[in-house]
């Protein structure tokens, strides 16, 4: 339920490290979880698009959430991705996260019927009823095809156990309406932002923070702006901006596949010992051309936060 206190801060949509049999590599998990934590984010978002999640079993969801919650051990958030086509599906996938010990669930919108903002909020309304932890709204338009309406969520922002959103629609325009309705009323909903690249812009216009994926890779850069933002210190904040969006163009987009920022991260981090280069079915990993280019990228960059930090 809701408290007085604001979520803000970095979320890490942590990468799920795969053995080359598709299991989850927990000797891997452990170590990243390790490196976020002494990194300083928030949170960790489990089972988002960086993390694969829709590509799981049942079974290894289960087996995820429990690892995780069991190894962080309270030294950071854990929040849970409970997306399903199927409402039922989602309560139970929340409700297992609540018993693992986890902190927030994260809902996107349920794939493959396009909805009426009515039966968005209806919706949303149903999985908040049911579940028995705290629910983030995620917007992601790219993936579920549906863009959640400014007054939508402003009427979602009511309930007592929804607590923020994050939006992934890039979309700045959209963000700062979403700050601006409701944030006089709710100053207690969370604004997080996806894209790494608007961190910085969104805090300038009163955002709590991001869901930031190359903060697996690099999670003190992101926390370093985000408290830059924080502080208003506009120089360093222009010089950690300059980093991010080189994370942007040197690892992201060097794949050139649609989902090639997630594939080009998970080589970034098998360059850098983090964990092995696998995705699950139906992916394919970053081609061995990118990966290289990728791994040489990643060194440079490396070098460059390092001096800055």
């Amino acid at each position: 339920m809701k408290s007085n206190k604001i979520f803000q801060g970095v979320v890490t949509p942590m990468v799920t490290p795969f053995t080359k049999d598709n299991r989850i590599d927990a000797g891997s998990l452990r170590r990243l979880i390790d490196h976020l934590v002494k990194g300083g984010v928030e949170g960790i978002f489990l089972m988002g698009t960086t993390g694969e999640g829709a590509s799981m079993t049942e079974e290894m969801q289960h087996e995820l959430i429990d690892l995780v919650v069991d190894y962080t051990a309270h030294r950071t958030n854990v929040l849970v991705h409970v997306a399903d086509s199927c409402l039922k599906r989602s309560i139970a996938l929340g409700n297992y996260a609540a018993k693992a010990g986890a902190d927030y669930v994260v809902s996107a919108l349920p794939f493959y019927f396009s909805l009426t903002q009515k039966e968005i909020e209806n919706y949303y309304v149903s999985l908040a009823d049911a579940l028995e932890l705290p629910l983030f709204l995620y917007n992601i338009p790219a993936q579920t095809k549906m863009m959640m309406a400014v007054e939508t969520v402003k009427n979602l922002a009511s309930h007592p156990n929804i607590i923020g959103i994050k939006d992934s629609s890039g979309n700045g325009t959209y963000f700062n309406t979403l700050l601006a309705e409701i944030k006089p009323e709710h100053p207690d909903f969370s604004i997080l932002v996806g894209p790494d690249e608007m961190l910085a812009s969104t805090m300038a216009v009163g955002g709590d923070g991001g869901v930031n994926s190359g903060s697996n890779l690099f999670p003190e850069l992101y926390v370093a702006l985000f408290e830059a933002c924080r502080k208003g210190a506009r120089a360093r904040i222009a010089t950690l901006q300059t980093l991010v969006m080189k994370v942007s163009t040197t690892i992201y987009s060097i794949d050139g596949t649609p989902v090639s920022f997630m594939k080009g991260l998970k080589a970034a981090m098998a360059s850098q010992g983090l964990i092995e280069n696998y995705v699950l079915p139906p992916l394919h990993p970053a081609s061995e051309a990118a990966s290289e280019t990728i791994a040489k990228n990643t060194m440079v960059l490396k070098q460059s936060i390092d001096s800055i930090l």
